[in-house]
């Protein structure tokens, strides 16, 4: 059964209100099947286990004479992991701290005042806490708020906040400098692949290369073994840059058959490749499952910045990148038609890109 875009096929219930409600058990619709629950044998690394690779890019800012190391270490990460930090990225550590603490202060308001935000399916814009519009889907344990930010045209500032006062601003100016630095990586991405440094900037839209914000809140959760605060899936856009908690770990990456936890460095951003660059890569890079844990001890926010393509370009793998031996691996597809599906259907591993693969 279909869904208005305007509506969800059942009431939202933020998880915030259900984990200060004080339940010990977590409703049946939450509790993952045991195939995808997290083991909690794996929650923390050992000394032994892996991590993914941490980039010193102020080359990059400052075009010294270690820019091709940088680069070489971008193309390792992009090949081997799809997933790396970057430190020395130039987004000011104040700015940072105003926006985490701007934010923190929105999802301690009032509940009644946050749902004068609430979200539908047709856009996500603003607070909510369901992704997808399957009725059947299990949900997952953490609340959300989504925001267009640039470019300017896509911006609604009626469904931003209006308190915390300062938080119109410092969302606006986070998103410029975030921006800034997510076309520098695409840049040295399109270069550490023998394109013109402008390749994939000119492919994916150029100044209409978008922009989204959404500020993750993971509430308590009474049984974090049964549920999941993110289920597995790969991003739909270009990048992902990722603020993650400075105190509450809880992002996993999947490396082979395992879930590794990132541990994030003090001051730095995460950032994974997406959907979209392993379409025009055709497959060299590609994006990688990675999901959320939930945690019975402390809360978590994160911030997740989505560069994504112009809507309404096809995109499809490049031709330089294509072999005289190979094929192109994926049928073209607009970014307004991709995003759909995870629209449609909530997070699912990679299924979304698998299924653009041409016959």
């Amino acid at each position: 059964m279909g869904y208005p875009p305007s509506e969800w096929p059942e009431p939202i219930v933020p998880v915030q209100s259900l984990s200060n409600s004080g339940i010990t058990e977590i409703p049946s619709k939450y509790i993952k099947p045991p195939i995808d629950r997290p083991s909690l044998d794996f929650f923390h690394n050992s000394e032994t286990d892996l991590y993914i690779p941490v980039i010193d890019i102020s080359p990059l800012i400052n075009g010294s004479d270690r820019t091709d190391e940088a680069m070489h270490a971008i193309s390792h990460a992009c090949k081997e992991w799809g997933f790396f930090q970057v430190v020395n990225h130039g987004v000011a550590p104040d700015l940072v701290q105003k926006l985490r603490a701007a934010w923190r202060e929105f999802f301690y308001s009032p509940m009644e005042a946050k749902k004068a935000y609430a979200n539908y399916p047709k856009t996500y814009e603003g607070y909510g806490s369901r992704v997808g519009v399957d009725k059947e889907a299990i949900l997952d344990w953490g609340d959300y708020f989504f925001l267009y930010l640039l470019p300017e045209s896509t911006k609604n500032l009626n469904k931003w906040p209006e308190l915390p006062p300062n938080l119109r601003e410092i969302t606006e100016e986070y998103g410029e400098k975030v921006m800034k630095l997510s076309k520098m990586l695409i840049k040295a991405i399109s270069t550490s692949l023998g394109l013109d440094e402008n390749y994939m900037l000119r492919a994916f839209g150029g100044d209409n290369i978008a922009g989204t914000l959404r500020v993750n809140y993971y509430p308590k959760c009474p049984q974090p073994e049964l549920t999941l605060g993110l289920s597995p899936h790969s991003d739909p856009g270009l990048i992902t840059v990722l603020l993650a908690d400075e105190h509450v770990k809880g992002c996993q990456v999947k490396k082979g058959d395992l879930w590794v936890d990132i541990k994030p460095k003090t001051g730095a951003f995460i950032v994974n490749i997406a959907d979209q660059i392993q379409v025009l890569t055709n497959a060299i890079y590609k994006s990688v499952e990675h999901r959320v844990l939930a945690n019975a001890e402390s809360e978590r926010f994160s911030f997740a910045f989505f560069c994504n393509p112009k809507g309404d370009m096809a995109i499809g793998s490049a031709p330089e990148l294509v072999s005289p031996l190979s094929k192109p691996l994926y049928e073209p597809i607009t970014f307004n038609e991709y995003r759909l599906y995870v629209r449609n259907k909530g997070p699912l591993g990679k299924s979304q890109v698998e299924s653009l693969k041409a016959a």
